[in-house]
């Protein structure tokens, strides 16, 4: 019952993340959905991928499958993680049960309980998805590592051959940066999806039959990297050509909508509009943002908001007082539309910045009521 629930919801706030917050630019979708939605029933499925940011999965996943799939906890992905990160206390351990993932210990080789599992659940004609790197990229994505001899025993050891679908993915060391806890905003994810991969030619050769287990399985694993490694020399170029330089139309549009949402009344401030002045006794001042370099024509020659600010009390009136107003937009311009701080260091000569105003505003409005 717990993953009939989990599962969704996990599912679709990740997909709105990838898609609403983010952009995903994907290319061969239709080979993951044929492969999902439509394979011979009982047949079962592994997909690959590369592996750069902890939440690889469930974001990347979400953001390649319908909405409609994601509703579908039954039919989709199992994956495996390890149980000193994903299994360490009971709460841990329930919450990724619930969101269909299996504990492996690592050094503790292929044939372990978690691997038995994942091969049930492959003979159960399911689908599980399998970094198989093993664990994260050491150089945020840059390269990818050899495949590990585990997926090969997944895709051997199943009662029938899985179809095995690889993906590469870009972008997701922007989102899920080293060392961050919180997935980051209005970046680019490029991810190439390639063609099922076989190895009828491997099982069916007149010497399969007399090599060991072990080096199938490094045959197999071996295979599936080095496809891994073509699709990534396709992301890279792909991600240099569509990877935005700045906030792009799209991106500007959704912060609007968000903006125009707010009660700017309450303080001191005036609504969001893209319509000329319209009479009323406010003053307006413009945020320029710049379109993104490209060679194509822009997709809008209205790159500005405008912002109005009461005349009349209010938070707003008051901050003009403390810092110049360019400065002042400036700085509510930032703390929207970028997730982290500016890269150059404020010019100097332009008023008071912003953290210097903000402080004294509040010794000039709110220690004195205080003390």
């Amino acid at each position: 019952m717990l993953q009939a629930v989990a599962v969704p919801v996990i599912g679709s706030v990740c997909h709105v993340f990838m898609n609403g917050l983010n952009q995903v630019q994907v290319y061969g979708v239709e080979k993951l959905h044929d492969a999902v939605l439509h394979r011979p029933k009982g047949k079962p499925l592994i997909t690959v991928s590369n592996h750069v940011a902890s939440m690889d999965d469930p974001l990347v996943l979400s953001a390649l499958l319908p909405r409609h799939v994601l509703l579908d906890a039954q039919n989709l992905r199992w994956t495996l993680c390890a149980s000193d990160r994903c299994f360490s206390n009971p709460v841990t351990s329930a919450f990724f049960q619930s969101v269909k993932v299996l504990p492996v210990s690592r050094g503790d080789g292929i044939y372990q309980k978690g691997m038995d599992l994942a091969i049930s659940k492959l003979n159960q004609g399911g689908w599980v998805h399998i970094f198989p790197e093993g664990s994260r990229s050491r150089d945020g994505g840059k390269t990818i590592g050899s495949s590990k001899r585990g997926v090969g025993r997944l895709v051997l050891d199943a009662d029938n051959i899985p179809m095995v679908v690889p993906f590469v993915h870009s972008g997701m060391q922007d989102i899920m940066p080293i060392g961050a806890s919180i997935p980051r905003i209005g970046n680019t994810v490029t991810v190439v999806i390639g063609d099922p991969i076989y190895f009828d030619d491997l099982l069916n050769s007149e010497g399969a039959k007399h090599v060991s287990r072990g080096k199938l399985y490094d045959a197999v694993s071996s295979r599936i990297g080095h496809r891994l490694r073509e699709l990534k020399v396709q992301v890279d170029k792909l991600a240099q050509v569509t990877q935005p330089q700045n906030l792009p139309a799209q991106d500007t549009d959704r912060a609007t909508v968000i903006l125009q949402q707010v009660d700017w009344e309450s303080f001191g401030m005036g609504n969001l509009t893209y319509s000329e002045d319209d009479g009323s006794s406010v003053q307006e001042t413009e945020i320029q943002l710049a379109a993104p370099p490209c060679t194509e024509e822009p997709q809008s020659a209205d790159w500005s908001y405008r912002v109005g600010f009461s005349r009349e009390g209010g938070i707003a009136s008051r901050m003009r007082s403390f810092m110049d107003q360019s400065e002042f937009m400036g700085f509510a311009a930032r703390g929207i539309f970028m997730n982290r701080r500016a890269e150059e260091p404020t010019p100097s000569g332009r008023g008071v910045v912003p953290l210097k105003a903000w402080r004294r505003y509040l010794e000039a409005n709110v220690l004195p009521q205080w003390n």
